[in-house]
């Protein structure tokens, strides 16, 4: 069977994990490895994922590290805009090498004009090259966009989409705590959104402008709220952080897509130390009406990791160009040897 060559493109805490993931699978083989933070250039990747050295070492070099592994794909993890991720992605398409990525932008870059205009030099680069470009994880990607897209699938009417993401990031590790702002107080968490050092969460435009575009809806516009701090009336507390009565314990951010003056899309993401009840919840005002709840809620590291490792085949398999979920066969795990998908 096919052995499938891997590049990891970013081993932070994300991407370390999805490496961790890789090598535990029959038919995958990490021969690469990049990163620009210089405590990680030049040590072996399994010294940084906490095991014995594996033989790959992490470099800057991505010209390098490509010509010299020839990897059938790049796993890349790092950033989440577009404006940041782009010069990274033409640097990997030039190798005509097919790339899989959890930049939030680029799981529906045409929701915005900004987007549009990278999305076309993407696609443009990407066929070229001969490459396929996917932007995907657990959300956007998954639980707010393709998961309630699959749903509609049994519906012969649809007047309203609404998705909600309700986690305790009590769970979660605390990078992400620190992300949501738990633990300031409130008018701490709000100049730092103000100074944009926390932003809420990113791809909640992206995840609206894919269903809408594919259920054919013309929107008039995307609204998005701002991010609100979320104050409990008691003390909660995760392994890393104190949040006391009164205190910001973490976020929550809502969009719409708007069509004919009616809210026909709203996407609600809630993320909080203290949350008492975790859940997905997709439900669908329509001929039939859906109701779906996955409780608790989709771990978001597994989920990512998930859905970054499942999608490889699709990716492989795809024609050229810049790709999302909706353009791509349906997702599933792939518990077996994994070169046997594209036998």
């Amino acid at each position: 069977m096919k052995t499938i060559r891997v590049v990891s493109y970013g081993v932070g805490v994300i991407g370390r994990k999805i490496a961790e993931h890789l090598l535990s699978k029959d038919g995958v083989e990490i021969v690469g490895a990049i990163d620009i933070d210089p405590n990680k250039v030049g040590k072996d990747l399994g010294e940084l994922l906490g095991r014995q050295p594996i033989g790959v070492v992490v470099s800057d070099d991505v010209d390098e590290v490509l010509s010299s592994t020839k990897p059938d794909i790049v796993v890349h993890a790092t950033m989440s805009y577009l404006k940041d991720t782009y010069p990274q992605f033409e640097g990997i398409l030039k190798h005509g090498v097919d790339t899989i990525s959890t930049c939030e932008e680029l799981s529906f870059p045409y929701a915005t004009e900004e987007g549009k205009v990278y999305a076309e030099k993407l696609d443009k680069l990407a066929r070229e090259h001969g490459a396929t470009l996917l932007g995907t994880g657990i959300n956007p990607g998954f639980l707010m966009d393709t998961l309630p897209l699959l749903l509609t699938g049994v519906c012969v009417e649809i007047r309203r989409i609404e998705v909600v993401r309700q986690m305790n990031a009590a769970t979660r590790r605390i990078p992400f705590q620190k992300k949501i702002g738990a633990g300031l107080t409130v008018e701490e968490f709000k100049k730092k959104i103000e100074g944009g050092e926390i932003t809420g969460h990113v791809g909640l435009v992206q995840s609206i402008g894919m269903i809408a575009d594919t259920l054919g809806w013309v929107l008039d516009r995307i609204e998005v709220e701002p991010v609100e701090p979320v104050v409990l009336d008691r003390d909660v507390r995760s392994d890393y952080v104190e949040v006391p009565k009164g205190y910001n314990a973490g976020l929550r951010q809502r969009a719409h897509g708007v069509m004919k003056g009616e809210k026909v899309i709203t996407l609600d993401f809630r993320a909080y130390i203290g949350a008492e009840e975790e859940y997905d919840s997709v439900t669908i005002d329509g001929v039939p009406p859906i109701h779906q709840k996955i409780s608790p809620c989709v771990h978001g590291d597994f989920g990512t990791v998930g859905v970054i490792t499942n999608m490889i085949p699709r990716v492989i398999e795809a024609e050229p160009g810049l790709k999302t979920m909706r353009d791509l066969p349906l997702i599933h795990a792939t518990p077996a040897h994994m070169g046997r998908y594209l036998e």
